[in-house]
């Protein structure tokens, strides 16, 4: 359900106050939390489920394809994914520019453009021989079920893993054919049939977008969907890699029905806390210092005043506003401290469409410098989770009387004994949207020492 209504959150607000280098003692950090539930990250967007012929979404088997139609202009380029089916975790897709879909004289590009598409590793699981493994999508007992990998994007012909990959042009033939007005008939076909790595291919998830030809070349290598030698965004490409599920990249992307505002956000600075966090331990119970009230109501005051001598503070105004309140979709919350190599980053707030939800790390924090000292910086969404306070009974998100919006007064619902967990293992019943298409969180180096 999108947020139609605007409401008056009681807050009792506390205001306070990449590319390597060498070894750094400590550096100016700046992290952003922007809301982008119900809103998406790119306008033209789509999933093609259903092969050519059939009546239904499933995968396309040799001989077969995928077409779907696009709208363009100028400057636009195409980007893609979908799955080698035969394994763990490979895809197709073009590199980070994406397929131009004019030349440089604005011509519609007509054709086969098999050529720009590669084969890329997410990262995300284990590899085992293609067609071979227990774990891959046909055999595995269920989707993510692989030894989890800690590697980066990046293509699978660099792996010097030991094993064999196809070329891409063996399993896939990518064509455009213009239409009028901009518009592009894509047929993604599966010519693996004479390939000793005979494979399904898995539903398309696909985007449009306008890559200015100003652009420098650094930008030019940020994809939309992955950046090759960086780990998964955690926008979804895993879900798509490992079991062929286009879903949480489309609402990433394209925007889920369900928006919700922000609350202030309390962060605190902090060392390897050996899985004790400074807000909370999962699996235990809420340690009645402020959570529950950030949790409830959106109230960041108790939990801030119990961090002590532990580096913190509250942001409580979303960027660009005048003054304290929620950052509603479209909106962020921005903060700035210096760090030092060891120290690591925990923040929460507040799913205000919620009875006791919020947003945040897991209890060791995010780490901002690496092994080597060097401080982080980019895309860190993939290390936030949605986490139930296990305060008050849950209700359905943006339905329930007692959540925030909608509720008499702070403190209001049905006291639920609970301990702090992942909603995802609540067993409340109810669904809720991929935390990365609720937030998107960026830290970015503003100097170091």
């Amino acid at each position: 359900m999108r947020l139609k209504t605007s409401f008056i959150l009681a807050l009792l607000l506390v205001i306070s106050g990449g590319v390597l280098a060498d070894h750094h003692e400590g550096a100016t950090f700046t992290v952003t939390i922007e809301n982008i539930s119900g809103i998406g990250l790119f306008e033209n967007t789509g999933v093609a489920a259903v092969p050519v012929g059939g009546d239904s979404a499933g995968p396309a088997l040799p001989g077969g394809a995928y077409e779907f139609v696009i709208q363009a202009q100028v400057g636009d380029t195409l980007t893609f994914a979908t799955m080698l089916a035969q394994s763990n975790d490979l895809f197709f897709a073009p590199d980070e520019a994406g397929i131009a879909l004019f030349d440089a004289d604005g011509n519609p590009v007509s054709g086969d453009v098999s050529d720009q598409v590669e084969l890329w590793d997410a990262g995300t699981e284990r590899n085992q021989p293609i067609g071979l493994g227990d774990q891959q999508a046909p055999r595995q007992a269920a989707p993510n079920t692989g030894v989890a990998g800690m590697g980066i994007v990046r293509l699978a012909s660099d792996l010097n893993d030991g094993l064999s990959y196809p070329a891409a042009t063996e399993i896939v033939s990518v064509s455009l054919t213009p239409g009028d007005m901009g518009q592009f008939t894509v047929r993604i076909e599966n010519v693996s049939g004479d390939s000793m790595f005979a494979t399904p291919i898995t539903p398309i998830f696909w985007l449009v977008e306008s890559r200015d030809m100003m652009m420098d070349d650094d930008m030019m290598m940020r994809g939309a969907l992955f950046t090759s030698g960086h780990p998964d965004f955690g926008y979804g490409l895993e879900s798509l890699a490992e079991d062929g599920d286009p879903s949480t990249l489309a609402e990433v992307m394209g925007g889920g029905d369900f928006a919700t505002p922000l609350a202030p956000v309390v962060w605190a600075l902090h060392e390897d806390m050996m899985g004790v966090g400074v807000f909370f331990t999962t699996g235990e119970a809420d340690r009645g210092q402020g959570l529950e009230a950030l949790a409830e109501d959106g109230n960041p005051a108790a939990l801030a005043d119990s961090l002590g001598d532990v580096r913190h503070g509250v942001q409580a105004a979303p960027d660009g506003a005048d003054g304290p309140g929620p950052a509603f979709p479209g909106g962020s919350y921005s903060f700035s401290f210096e760090a030092s190599a060891g120290d690591r980053l925990s923040f929460a707030t507040m799913f205000v469409q919620s009875n006791d939800l919020f947003l945040g790390p897991d209890e060791d924090g995010i780490a901002l410098f690496d092994d080597m000292g060097h401080p982080i910086e980019g895309r860190v969404t993939r290390h936030i989770d949605l986490w139930d306070a296990g305060t008050e009974v849950n209700q359905e998100p943006g339905v329930g009387v007692d959540q925030a919006p909608r509720q008499a007064g702070p403190n209001t619902g049905a006291d639920e004994m609970g301990v702090v967990q992942l909603v995802a293992d609540s067993g409340d019943g109810y669904t809720y949207s991929p935390v990365a298409a609720l937030v998107r969180v960026t830290i970015s180096v503003d100097s170091m020492e």
